[in-house]
């Protein structure tokens, strides 16, 4: 993977301005008393003022959903409650309007994009907007053998690198990031389970709502993914080539390129927190851009945002994926940024 140089990224990533940041705290003493009434409301803002960089939160005009769909070759071993290669379905709903996420973005006032990276389906059957970055159809059965070749996990990771600059640019303010797959809980299952050196029963979650004995199957899986995994934890792009997935891979390029174009993300679900994981081990910094939407339930989850030390703002437990549970903590973020521009200091 001579042509990406991961190492760069650990310079590239600055922090959110701390000085700002203090600032921001120090205002918000002066906006509300007493100091704690508005609770978690005054964290959110300072989050929000240190993203921006400035001690006045501005508000949040340009949300966006942005979910990467593709399909994963280890559903064929009936790991998820839907069929195999039919991550299709999830990006027609969406597309269609039709889905849960549609339907917060429209109460919450956000725009929703759908990035087929590796969706095992013909690309004709899409817009070609939605599959502009297509790195292939579905992905190897990672139990077995490699999701992606070399090539195609650089690709992907370039690929998602390349949707965050698109965001960044076109005025994107706040991602709300999320992914539509069939299969992708348990490759993210093993992610988790290899960067955090444990066993793939404390990672192995229900994921779309499976019964036991796809739960026991989902786990036998991750067992042999993790054999696979540990010999290439030292290089993050082979282990997304080698356990991950095309939209792992490319997930994990956008978190970086958003962390380096200063651009604050929050995180749905187990498969979004398992390519957190591997990008902070890419870049250390990067974390501070990130905000955990909820928790979900699901073990893994917990176990990656309590290594990159995030703190979910919700607890709902919404499996749904889709970015769902990134959505539910947007009114809130906007809530925390009026409060902040609106309130006026007192005496």
């Amino acid at each position: 993977m001579s042509g990406l140089n991961l190492d760069e990224f650990a310079s590239l990533v600055e922090r959110p301005d701390a000085g700002v940041r203090r600032d921001a705290h120090d205002r918000w003493q002066r906006l509300v008393r007493p100091a704690g009434a508005l609770g978690n409301l005054a964290e959110l803002a300072e989050w929000l003022s240190a993203a921006q960089g400035v001690a006045t939160v501005r508000p949040i005009e340009h949300p966006k959903a942005v979910l990467f769909a593709a399909d994963h070759g280890v559903a064929a071993l009936k790991v998820s409650a839907r069929p195999a290669g039919t991550a299709v379905e999830l990006v027609r709903a969406v597309l269609d309007g039709a889905s849960p996420v549609n339907v917060l973005a429209r109460q919450y006032g956000a725009a929703v994009r759908v990035v087929d990276v590796g969706v095992d389906a013909p690309a004709e059957e899409l817009p070609a907007e939605v599959t502009a970055h297509r790195v292939r159809r579905g992905s190897g059965r990672i139990d077995v053998e490699d999701a992606l070749t070399a090539d195609e996990a650089e690709a992907a990771f370039r690929a998602g690198m390349a949707v965050a600059d698109e965001e960044a640019d076109s005025g994107t303010d706040l991602v709300l990031l999320g992914d539509l797959s069939v299969g992708g809980t348990t490759a993210a299952g093993v992610l988790i389970a290899a960067l955090c050196g444990t066993d793939a029963s404390v990672v192995t979650g229900r994921g779309s709502g499976i019964d036991d004995v796809a739960w026991m199957r989902k786990c036998a899986a991750i067992r042999d993914a993790l054999r696979r995994a540990r010999p290439v934890l030292g290089d993050q792009l082979e282990l997304l080539a080698a356990v991950g997935g095309a939209d792992l891979a490319a997930i994990t390029g956008f978190l970086l390129q958003a962390a380096v174009r200063k651009l604050p993300v929050v995180l749905d679900g187990v498969v979004s927190a398992a390519c957190a994981l591997v990008a902070q081990r890419i870049a250390f910094r990067a974390p501070d851009w990130w905000l955990a939407g909820q928790t979900s339930g699901e073990p893994g989850q917990a176990k990656a945002l309590d290594r990159l030390s995030i703190e979910p703002q919700l607890d709902l437990k919404v499996t749904a994926g889709e970015g769902t549970g990134a959505l539910l903590v947007l009114p809130l973020l906007k809530a925390a940024a009026a409060l902040s521009a609106e309130l006026s200091e007192r005496a």
